[in-house]
């Protein structure tokens, strides 16, 4: 009899030493982490871009990933839509994209052409030859972050490069501008860029290269100081300056 309980004892010693190495403790699941939300996307088009005064454009606008879209001019818009407008002005429209995931802008420029004018009798002989150039060579405008000029500046491009041609004597220079949003060395190229883009369109209008200079001036010397989409227009050009 004491050797059965002796050897019960320590059957049950060994099931409940076996029972506890078989018990492990649970390990936590790694956590999960969770994907930044999308940065929105936006798209803004005019059709046409260009519109004698008193005429209506169509803005057609696109985004993704947005909760708020705000469209200068217009307020508040669906994420995606289009609506006719009739500028009285020059004006370049832009869109604010919100989301979760940050904002995103988009612009059209839509130019508004006033009607002709009949030709002045102002005698031009009596102006300097500085003077006739700053009115007849026309600075050229671009898009915000672009550099190509638009349809909208051809007739600008052909009508100083007619100029210009007429007069092969006169030297002169294109700088390039930006407005105030991004760093120095970023509106520096942009700058560059635009110049040479005017430099470009002036070439295959027929005047040689060699009589185009070309300096980037970025967003240090700005025409218009307020951080209004107006102002930030007139400094986003390619500017036209006489050599003496």
């Amino acid at each position: 009899m004491k050797y059965v309980s002796r050897l019960t004892s320590v059957l049950a010693l060994g099931s409940v030493m076996l029972l506890g190495a078989c018990h492990h403790p649970k390990v936590p699941p790694p956590p999960v982490s969770t994907p930044p939300p999308p940065t929105p996307t936006a798209s803004l088009t005019a059709n046409p871009n260009s519109v004698k005064s008193g005429e209506a454009t169509t803005l057609t606008w696109e985004t993704t990933n947005a909760n708020d879209v705000q469209i200068d001019g217009l307020g508040s818009v669906l994420p995606s839509g289009s609506k006719q407008v009739t500028p009285t002005e020059s004006t370049t429209y832009r869109l604010v994209a919100k989301g979760t995931g940050g904002s995103q802008e988009a612009t059209a420029r839509v130019t508004v052409e006033s009607e002709a004018t009949p030709p002045t009798t102002t005698n031009t002989s009596s102006l300097t030859e500085e003077q006739q150039f700053n009115q007849s060579v026309k600075d050229i405008y671009f898009d915000y972050d672009r550099y190509d000029v638009n349809a909208a500046q051809q007739s600008s491009i052909t009508a100083s490069a007619q100029y210009l041609a007429a007069h092969p004597n006169i030297r002169f220079s294109v700088e390039g501008h930006c407005d105030e949003r991004g760093s120095t060395e970023y509106n520096l190229a942009l700058g560059d860029n635009r110049a040479n883009a005017v430099k470009g369109a002036l070439v295959r209008a027929g005047i040689p290269g060699d009589r185009v200079r070309t300096i980037s001036y970025g967003k240090e010397k700005p025409f218009c100081t307020e951080s209004t989409e107006d102002c930030w227009q007139q400094n986003r050009r390619g500017h036209f300056v006489y050599q003496k």
